[in-house]
């Protein structure tokens, strides 16, 4: 099952501006988050840089800062680091930014994890390394306040109970009554046996640190009940008006795991494997994000869909765009996946290869004035790790390409 990757005629590919890219010394980057500031027409771009591919070679988060042209364009600046963005004795890994509205305040969330210690390291010995931090600006990002640590009073004592954890990576969201939304994950210790873990017990699942006071206080919801990993979240608004948080996460089962949560993200019902959405053997981070619908549908693009198997049903007020690698064996050939029917289990398009060749983890961002969505994807010609790139496309062309492949 799942769905055969699409192009268009010619294979169009949009074109891509390298942000981050490895360097001769084996500095690389990784790790993408984006974030599209309405006010001031700026996307922030942020990755992490490592000293080599190794997760525990990781140093500090990356920024660049991108300004929206009246042609469409983007200038970016120059790169620089968040040195605020880090604890004494600590790497800091997978930046996950959110901007709250009301206070037009954005929060930067990331994990700090002491020294070199690897995850397996903690997954094996079930000692806990890792801390939740956030950084927070009040001007779109020209300064940032110093890092928070915010473990002790989000996860508390049920830290003693998780192998180690992280945030994202990608972005978080604000719904529509306000609440702020990090996705999150952890590796859950259900049984020790003399203070260890007992093997092949320790798994991740997924989970959310939200925020109902604008970022001034943040809590934790609960785990979702099946193997879930590195995860994003969109939420969906149907057509009574009722919001549900749609989760998409990594997996190891052959596809990705999907749910929904009808309070916010306190807890989530339901997981199951979305069986139109492929994933590697050893699994992907990938990117979601919900928009508004189109108030006209293409004639042609109707049609196509009345006689295809996924419903074109007017049951929600939001689309969803899921970014991830299609290929079921490796990580290579990033797709754009459209869902108008989110509500629906089998709601998924067929994806459009928007880069083909090696492809690893991507964020996505949305435009609400000129109807375009921007993405940052790990991508490359040999391996995904030469470079982060930025690429920018809009619905029609996602629909029209999705239209001729039918």
């Amino acid at each position: 099952m799942g769905n055969t990757p699409s192009k268009s005629d010619g294979g169009y590919e949009p074109p891509k501006t390298t942000l981050f890219e490895k360097e001769p010394s084996g500095v690389t980057y990784r790790i993408p988050a984006l974030v599209y500031l309405r006010r001031s027409g700026t996307f922030l771009a942020f990755a992490e840089k490592r000293t080599s591919s190794r997760d525990s070679d990781a140093k500090v988060l990356v920024m660049r800062r991108g300004l929206q042209r009246d042609d469409g364009s983007v200038q970016w600046l120059s790169s620089e680091e968040l040195p605020m963005a880090c604890l004494p004795n600590h790497r800091t890994m997978n930046p996950c930014p959110v901007f709250e509205k009301n206070t037009r305040t954005l929060f930067l969330f990331f994990v700090c994890i002491l020294g070199h210690t690897s995850e397996n390291r903690q997954i094996i010995t079930g000692k806990n390394k890792t801390r939740l931090c956030y950084i927070s600006s009040g001007d779109d990002g020209h300064t940032w306040n110093e890092a928070e640590d915010v473990t002790q009073s989000v996860i508390g004592e049920t830290i003693h109970k998780w192998a180690t954890f992280a945030v994202g990576p990608g972005h978080g969201v604000q719904l529509e009554n306000g609440r702020l939304v990090i996705p999150a994950y952890a590796y859950y210790i259900p049984y020790r046996c003399f203070c260890f873990p007992v093997p092949h017990t320790v798994y991740p699942r997924a989970l959310t640190v939200y925020s109902t006071d604008f970022g001034k206080t943040w809590h934790m919801g609960k785990m979702l009940h099946k193997r879930s990993c590195e995860c994003e979240m969109a939420e969906i608004i149907d057509h009574e008006g009722r919001s549900h948080l749609y989760c998409n996460a990594r997996n190891f089962g052959g596809y990705r795991r999907e749910a929904l949560s009808e309070n916010s993200g306190v807890f989530f019902d339901k997981p199951r494997m979305a069986r139109e959405l492929v994933e590697q053997p050893r699994g992907c981070q990938g990117s979601v994000i919900g928009f508004p619908p189109p108030e006209f549908i293409p004639s042609e693009d109707a049609e196509s869909k009345a006689s295809d198997t996924s419903p074109l049903s007017p049951d929600t007020q939001t689309w969803l765009l899921f970014m991830h690698p299609t290929s079921k064996h490796c990580r290579r050939d990033m797709g754009v996946y459209l869902n108008r029917s989110p509500l629906h289990s089998r709601g998924w398009d067929r994806p459009w290869i928007i880069h083909s060749g090696p492809s690893g983890y991507s964020d996505l961002a949305y435009n609400r004035e000129n109807d375009q969505f921007s993405c940052l994807m790990e991508c490359g010609k040999e391996s995904e790790l030469e470079q982060i790139a930025f690429m920018s496309f809009t619905l029609k062309e996602v629909m029209q390409t999705n239209r001729k492949t039918c």
